[in-house]
């Protein structure tokens, strides 16, 4: 077995009025994600949210950015790589339904077109990457039917 890898993510649960979540699909994705990405040299996983939306989605105003949880996600691979990712719930207004953004950054993903579009959460399905695995932190309004009580 080879050494293991560690690479640091910030992953962004965006959602918009009460019950939408940002995903999209691009070129090489086997699946919905949401907006993340590696954190730099000396930048923290927030500052990393802010730049990877923007770079991967366009936008540019988050309403802040609350941390949810961190993991360690293992890829199996050869060597094996493990993703220590950090996500966050952020909420944003945005009127597109759906759009595509072509990254422009000059990094790895330059010219690659994301489509983005909206979804509740608790219909749509598994993500890529385990990436809808704690779905279930954002607060109830954006994506979860509340359960009716017993008095009902």
């Amino acid at each position: 077995m080879g050494d293991v890898t560690y690479v640091r993510k910030a992953c962004a649960y965006i959602t918009r009025g009460s019950s939408e979540l940002l995903v999209f699909e691009g070129p090489g994705h086997d699946g919905l994600q949401i907006p993340k990405g590696t954190l730099e040299p000396g930048e923290s996983p927030q500052e990393a949210l802010f730049r990877e939306v923007r770079e991967e989605s366009g936008l540019g105003t988050l309403n802040g950015a609350q941390h949810l949880t961190t993991d360690v996600w293992t890829r199996r691979e050869e060597p094996p790589k493990r993703y220590v990712r950090h996500f966050f719930h952020a909420t944003v207004y945005e009127p597109r339904d759906r759009w595509t953004h072509t990254v422009t950054d000059g990094g790895g993903e330059h010219g690659s077109e994301f489509e983005f579009r909206w979804v509740r959460p608790a219909t749509a399905g598994e993500f890529a990457l385990d990436l809808d695995e704690y779905v279930d932190l954002l607060p109830v309004a954006a994506g979860a039917e509340p359960a009716s009580s017993a008095s009902d």
